[in-house]
């Protein structure tokens, strides 16, 4: 049985080899998880959707130098990020906050446990305004912080593999994730500290 990274790695060998087909079933295996990342740094799906191809045909173009030192997607993701960041950069705007309600967010935090599973009315609105929290705060951190906890929390990735892709020392994947865990942990507070009832 072969891991992703063995599997990743006898496509990547493929492709090197000049096997187009090869490249295409990387794509399909990671262009969801890799337009679900971006549109968390990238707002507007359109313009996501811009960054991922473009972060598909860098990763093609610059295939053949791959060494295999680190797994493809984690090499892929770096590409995405910095794609995502330079897109950023020739916009020149901060990025505005999204009011998707993502529920996933608030999934990875301790303190909405004792929400999740009662259903009522109330609380269903509780965890809504939750997640919303959750969501307004990830998109108003810093660019770094908020790529750090994205990683950690939404991709459920290592440390190893967030320094790796992030071109950093694990104490400052640490930090970062600390920090951002910080900042969403305080605007969460008044939320949990109030009575469901006046929550609204």
């Amino acid at each position: 049985m072969t891991t992703d990274r063995e599997s990743d790695g006898l496509l990547v060998e493929r492709v090197q080899a000049g096997e187009r087909q090869a490249f295409d079933l990387l794509v399909s295996k990671y262009q969801r998880r890799l337009m679900r990342l971006v549109s968390r740094i990238v707002h507007d799906p359109a313009e996501a959707e811009d960054v991922v191809q473009e972060s598909f045909i860098k990763a093609y173009r610059a295939l053949r130098h791959f060494r295999g030192d680190s797994a493809f997607y984690t090499w892929l993701y770096r590409i995405g990020i910095n794609t995502a960041k330079n897109f950023l950069v020739t916009q020149s705007r901060r990025t505005p906050t999204s009011s998707d309600v993502d529920a996933e967010g608030a999934e990875a935090f301790d303190e909405g446990d004792h929400l999740r599973d009662i259903n009522t009315p109330e609380s269903m609105l509780a965890s809504k305004q939750i997640a919303e929290t959750v969501n307004a705060a990830m998109d108003a951190l810093p660019l770094d912080l908020r790529t750090a906890i994205l990683l950690r929390e939404i991709e459920g990735m290592s440390y190893e593999e967030i320094s790796e892709i992030m071109s950093c020392p694990i104490g400052t994947v640490r930090s970062r994730i600390f920090r951002a865990r910080e900042v969403i942990a305080d605007k969460l507070r008044p939320l949990l500290d109030m009575p469901v009832d006046k929550r609204w």
